[in-house]
């Protein structure tokens, strides 16, 4: 499961929204990665090892020594295990297998090939890279997970005695089972907030000693790497009463890129939507929808207001693409370009409320871009606020057919009137 525009999220039977409904990127890595960045602070996983051509698998198996061998595709996207690939109908992107050979013969079926999972869309995902770690039986299977939680105002920890399953279905089928423990940031883990987390999981002596190590461990992760997520599902112990976190989530917050340099390398661009990559690099806040009119806006609240506005009047928005308060004349012709780039989108909208953002700015972006790109589809533009007078006048001495608007009601009506 994922918690990124996000892709997905928790129903509203399980835990409180913890996240904006305004769309945010959010640094998302591979499983492999999370193992990594686990070991560091001391966090029980398996051994493993990561494999990105076939040739890799010899030294890898060897370095693992069995009995039993994982095998996970490593992409973006969760219900792996009951995925396939497109190429050569392969079933599922995680095996469970015994020898080097049959090891082999996995990675080959899935490196290189097109995964498609519940998560993914019918197009897929590319597999480039696999994790092969060290199987271990699962006694007692377990979930918790570590997230920020608006309503207490700071982090929560959410545990269930029923992990390593779906677990929006056990909030679904058994909400009784879905406990939870907002933590106060200042002082930290209680050592009766562990008592309870432990109860609830159903631990007791020793294995509750252990699970409070690691809970402890995890929520320190969890803070020291400014984590959106830390889910670990299952979080098992084996027969002999080692305790595992055998399956990681981890997800971070894009505005700590600065704090944390190591990690954000580990942004993988070749699974993100080319647009959002290029948005990114101008300080563009893009994200990909599935409409038909294109917007650019300034400001994410003035984003969402637009979208609704545009779905009242029978339209669809192809995007939120907010502009931010600064954007020069080169960010706005960029995100004129990647508006433009994608083939769904019949008619465009501009919706600028200028305060610090000027007017006559986006009007010089605006004129800058069509130049640059041709005006290949209808131009709705809407002004208001600093140098409004300014901008309007250098939209209409442009020479382009760009059609003003008066208010968002009339800018929405307008957009969604070119399409027929």
């Amino acid at each position: 499961m994922s918690f990124s525009l996000l892709r997905s999220f928790r129903p509203a039977s399980f835990i409180p929204r913890v996240m904006p409904r305004i769309p945010a990127r959010n640094l998302n890595i591979h499983e492999y990665q999370s193992k990594e960045i686990m070991d560091k602070f001391n966090l029980n996983t398996q051994r493993w090892r990561l494999i990105t051509k076939v040739e890799d698998v010899e030294e890898a198996v060897i370095a693992l020594n069995g009995p039993e061998y994982v095998v996970k595709a490593q992409i973006h996207a969760g219900g792996r295990g009951q995925g396939h690939f497109l190429e050569n109908g392969y079933k599922g992107g995680v095996h469970v297998v015994s020898t080097p050979g049959e090891v082999k013969e996995v990675v080959k079926k899935m490196l290189g090939n097109t995964l498609v999972t519940k998560q993914t869309g019918k197009e897929g995902v590319k597999v480039q890279k696999i994790m092969i770690a060290q199987s271990i039986q699962l006694h007692k299977e377990l979930y918790i997970a570590i997230l920020m939680d608006r309503k207490s105002q700071g982090p929560v920890i959410v545990v269930s005695p029923r992990g390593g399953m779906d677990i929006e279905r056990v909030a679904e089928e058994s909400p009784q089972l879905i406990f939870q423990e907002p933590i106060d940031i200042m002082k930290g883990i209680l050592p009766e907030q562990l008592d309870r987390l432990t109860k609830s999981l159903g631990l007791y002596d020793d294995q509750a000693e252990r699970a409070k190590v690691q809970i402890s461990r995890l929520y320190e992760l969890f803070l020291k790497t400014d984590s959106t997520q830390v889910e670990i599902n299952p979080f098992a112990f084996t027969p002999e009463g080692k305790l595992y976190c055998v399956d990681a989530k981890l997800n971070f917050d894009d505005n700590a890129a600065f704090r944390h340099k190591d990690i954000f390398a580990y942004r993988d661009t070749t699974e993100e939507d080319p647009r959002e990559v290029a948005a990114s690099k101008f300080d563009l806040n893009y994200i990909g929808m599935k409409g038909n009119i294109g917007c650019m806006v300034n400001g994410a609240g003035l984003a969402m207001a637009t979208m609704d506005i545009i779905q009242m009047y029978g339209g669809s928005p192809a995007n939120f693409l907010d502009v931010g308060g600064s954007a020069n004349v080169t960010q706005v012709t960029e995100a004129f370009r990647i508006i433009s780039s994608d083939p769904q989108v019949k008619a465009i909208l501009v919706n600028i409320f200028g305060g610090i953002m000027k007017c006559d700015t986006i009007a010089e972006g605006v004129i800058s871009a069509c130049k640059q790109l041709g005006l290949k589809v209808p131009l709705v533009v809407r002004l208001a606020g600093t140098n409004v007078e300014k901008g309007n006048e250098l939209l209409r001495q442009s020479g382009f057919n760009i059609v003003s608007a008066s208010d968002l009601d009339d800018a929405a009506q307008k957009a969604v009137k070119t399409l027929h």
